[in-house]
């Protein structure tokens, strides 16, 4: 038995799904590695900035240490700036940057 398939509709305007469309939320903090802060200064400090899980934060921390540096956080421009401002306190390099 022959099975006919249906083909798919015309849609006529599709939606267009963008993560940044309109949404001002695409800023990015950046932390470095450094030799003078330990990996629970840098776990504890990420959780305050960001409001990440202890397991995020460890887990943004390994990567700052093996690989030199972590995306810890995603926002708009304001909450970035904010969340690096607090990172810096502790002397680590951060930057805020756009995606």
């Amino acid at each position: 038995m022959e099975r006919l398939m249906s083909s798919p509709g015309i849609i006529e305007n599709p939606e267009i799904l963008d993560s940044h469309t309109g949404n001002g939320e695409h800023w990015i903090v950046t932390v470095y590695n450094n030799e003078y802060n330990t990996w629970d200064e840098v776990v504890h400090i990420l959780m305050v900035a960001t409001g990440c899980s202890e397991d995020e934060a460890d887990m943004e921390t390994w990567e700052v240490d093996h690989l030199g540096k972590s995306v810890v956080h995603h926002g708009g421009q304001e909450d970035c700036e904010t969340a690096a401002e607090i990172i810096a306190q502790i002397g680590i390099r951060v930057e805020v940057s756009e995606e």
